[in-house]
């Protein structure tokens, strides 16, 4: 059976999918096959054929170098930039859960470790039309452990115990923390790694600085990570 893990952040372009990138890379180089996965995509370009191009999902795979197909790691996909239940409200195509599901499930069939990145924060709204879908129901329903990108400077504190408080109050395991935009050094953001560790218990595990190619996190904690 594959492994899987959870991204998701204190809040929308605090870098989940640059982040996924160099975590799929590092995943990609020790060795193991490596597939990445969302359910729903809004905020996307158009190719020249009209069709719509997964922006995240082809950032991923081009950053790490995993062969998973294009088209295999996205069910839904939006040019609206706001949240997936209003995208597919103004577009069409509103989301189905059995949809996400049977691609996620076809993830896990093909590779070792499958990644699934959430849309914004864990507090997202996927579908509110024939159906009330939440991200966190999501990540229930495929059984997922969770790692939280999170801003490394000003108010993540905040941030990020709101979000680890929420996953724990929805039973999803929390396991660790990722800083984005970290300046080693800075008396403020090594505090809030600190408070940031207090605060959930749980251990930030990397920390990404401006243009990082690589992530600073051995194969085999990353991999630990998975469940």
């Amino acid at each position: 059976m594959s492994k899987k893990l959870f991204i998701t952040g204190t809040g929308t372009d605090v870098g989940k999918t640059y982040v996924s990138g160099l975590i799929l890379k590092k995943l990609k180089e020790s060795g193991v096959s490596a597939a990445y996965y969302k359910a729903a995509m809004s905020g996307n370009e158009r190719s020249a054929d009209g069709s719509l191009i997964p922006g995240d999902a082809l950032y991923v795979k081009r950053v790490s170098g995993i062969s998973q197909p294009l088209e295999e790691m996205c069910p839904y996909v939006y040019e609206t930039a706001v949240s997936p239940h209003l995208a597919s409200q103004m577009e069409g195509n509103p989301i189905q859960m059995e949809v996400v599901l049977e691609g996620f499930r076809k993830a896990c069939q093909g590779y070792e470790y499958v990644t699934m990145e959430g849309s914004g924060g864990i507090l997202c709204p996927i579908c509110f039309d024939e159906e009330e879908i939440w991200l966190s129901d999501v990540v229930k329903a495929c059984d997922l452990g969770c790692l939280i990108v999170a801003d490394a400077g000003l108010g993540t504190i905040n941030a990020v115990g709101l979000t680890a408080f929420y996953l724990k109050a929805h039973d999803i395991p929390l396991k660790g923390i990722i800083f984005n935009h970290f300046q080693p050094g800075d008396p403020m953001q090594e505090d809030n790694l600190k408070m940031c560790e207090h605060l959930t218990g749980a251990k930030v595990v990397a920390c990404v600085r401006d243009g990082d190619t690589e992530l600073e996190l051995s194969a085999e904690l990353l991999q630990s990570l998975y469940e």
